[in-house]
């Protein structure tokens, strides 16, 4: 029996996010998420007009892979990979995770031999450059466990996020953008969290549910050098299989000269990385009224209502700063009251008061207004 959700949800994915036209050709890479799913997506292009390719992974079989990775493997997948993105004008990723610490046991150099041999390639040089791409996270046991709730209630909180009206959100981040294109200096300050950079010259990006599920979110990038303080995240992390919480960063020049969380070892191998990694790649700041706390999946969590997040590492193309990288992990902050508060100032104007925009022109953008 179709579910009536995933019907609506492959729509909104095909024709909204990836906007596919009669005659194209989209890839689905679907990773351990019901086929059923796979098969909503399959009808929708062909209701579209396009040509479905699909591709099916596990991340368990994937850990196998990895554990056994080499330059040659890695850079072989990579070519096959990036033959068949390079054909393609669309991309849709859902990614079911259910054990999210399936990786926590593949050695670092391993991972940046994925990082940097078989993702990069195909993800970086090609799906994010050159097609019409989304990705999302598949509600699965492992999910709603992260986020505190039964199975049903998340899997009903889920569909409500993903089908969220976002051509009525990208409307009401207008003002939001034109401001920050209006801006150089910003600080961020909040408990154990005294941060200045400028984003002079530099574009700010609205989201609105074309390349990410949930979406809600402007981005830009600091001038590269142009960071200054420390920042302390109140939000855990999990990145390349390894498990934060507290994670504070002091930079220096646009480098972070000091790091901590729970999981220095991890922290530091991926912060050496490359010479990018300690630089920082995005500033965004988050809205999706009806994500309002952590749930350990980072294209939830950088969506949350109140919420900043600072990236060390790859630049997006449409906001450069010079930064490049094979990491982008994006860190986030809250800053409502239950989290300790905050404020962000863009030109020693206070624009965002403990999660809610103060000035008049950015009101639509807080939960009430928007959900």
């Amino acid at each position: 029996m179709n579910d009536p959700r995933y019907t609506r949800l492959a729509e909104t994915l095909v024709r909204y996010s990836c906007r596919l036209a009669e005659g194209e050709h989209l890839l689905i890479e679907a990773t351990d998420i019901p086929h059923a799913m796979t098969r909503a997506l399959i009808r929708a292009v062909k209701e579209a007009g396009g040509h479905p390719l699909v591709q099916l992974r596990s991340t368990e079989v994937q850990r196998d892979l990895l554990l056994t990775a080499s330059r040659s493997q890695m850079e072989k997948m990579g070519e096959a990979d990036r033959q068949l993105m390079q054909g393609v004008q669309a991309y849709i990723g859902v990614r079911g995770k259910p054990n999210i610490s399936e990786w926590s046991d593949i050695p670092a150099e391993n991972i940046q031999l994925y990082q940097k041999y078989w993702w990069a390639p195909v993800h970086r040089d090609v799906r994010i450059k050159k097609t019409r791409w989304v990705v999302l996270r598949w509600p699965d046991h492992a999910m709603a466990q992260q986020a505190g709730m039964s199975t049903e209630a998340f899997e009903d909180f889920y569909f409500r996020v993903c089908n969220l009206d976002y051509a009525r959100m990208a409307e009401a981040m207008q003002p939001l953008i034109d401001l920050m294109h209006r801006t150089d200096r910003v600080r961020l300050k909040a408990p154990g969290t005294d941060l200045s950079f400028s984003i002079a010259d530099i574009p700010a990006i609205g989201c609105a549910g074309e390349y990410n599920i949930p979406d809600g979110e402007v981005f830009t990038a600091p001038v590269r050098d142009s960071v200054e303080g420390t920042i302390q995240f109140n939000t855990p992390t999990i990145y390349l299989g390894g498990s934060h919480e507290n994670i504070s960063l002091r930079f220096e020049q646009g480098r972070i000269v000091e790091a901590d969380s729970s999981n220095p070892e991890h922290l530091m191998s991926v912060l050496d990385t490359d010479e990018g990694a300690r630089y920082i790649g995005e500033f965004a700041i988050g809205f999706n009224p009806h994500i309002r706390k952590p749930m350990r999946d980072i294209l939830f969590d950088e969506k949350i209502a109140g919420s900043i997040h600072f990236t060390p590492g790859n630049a997006y193309d449409e906001a450069w700063n010079g930064n490049r990288s094979e990491i982008h992990w994006d860190m986030v902050l809250l800053m409502s009251p239950e989290t300790g508060g905050g404020e962000i100032y863009f030109d020693d104007r206070l624009v965002r008061k403990d999660g809610l925009f103060v000035l008049p022109e950015l009101l639509g953008l807080n939960p009430d207004n928007l959900a």
